[in-house]
């Protein structure tokens, strides 16, 4: 690993312990065994540091994201969606710069409108703009029982983002929460197939 992705490294290791604002420069070229001088050849400063994580936190991210997309004309069955909701939900928590830097974005998304509109991105507005399209697509397709997409992206996903941050604060809860998943992706396509009456949705 060179001196580059060191620092990135450990400054991703001190922002998730103490916060990005209480992490010094100095701080963090101290645990990469350089001068803080030396750190200054490599990033101008701590947002250049920042900004270098969330970029790629987001490039790894996406391309996770990629490789659990399914079609809106051959959509999985429930089994295989809740193995693809389950394994988000495992590198949401484990991946080493995404999991790390969530753990930031969550404290300082109140402070920095960097980390703000990032967490919303990533846990917000990418999931349901995809899950509002996958069920446009599927309502009319047959797939799904007709209803407003937007309406169904919210009750799919709001029970992810329930759980991650429940394993979040009990980590020990990981495999009861996958299994929470499973559970409730099985109930939504049992209460939205195309066999079922929808009234008010």
């Amino acid at each position: 690993m060179d001196t580059k992705e060191r620092i990135l490294k450990e400054a991703l290791s001190l922002f998730s312990q103490k916060g990005f604002k209480a992490v010094t420069v100095e701080e963090i070229a101290q645990k990469v065994g350089i001068k803080a001088p030396s750190l200054y050849k490599h990033y101008k400063g701590k947002s250049e540091i920042i900004s270098a994580l969330l970029d790629k936190s987001m490039s790894r991210y996406k391309e996770f994201i990629s490789t659990i997309l399914v079609s809106p004309t051959s959509p999985p069955t429930p089994k295989e969606l809740g193995d693809k909701v389950t394994s988000l939900l495992e590198y949401s928590l484990h991946d080493e710069y995404v999991a790390p830097l969530r753990r930031i974005m969550t404290i300082e998304q109140f402070s920095t409108k960097e980390f703000r509109d990032m967490y919303s991105d990533l846990y917000a507005n990418m999931m349901l703009d995809y899950h509002t399209t996958l069920f446009d697509k599927m309502m009319k397709n047959g797939a799904i029982s007709n209803g407003n997409a937007r309406e169904l992206a919210l009750i799919y996903d709001s029970p992810f983002f329930i759980l991650l941050g429940e394993c979040d604060r009990h980590p020990e809860k990981e495999e009861e929460a996958k299994k929470e998943l499973r559970n409730h992706v099985e109930f939504f396509f049992s209460v939205f197939s195309p066999q079922t009456k929808l009234e008010g949705i």
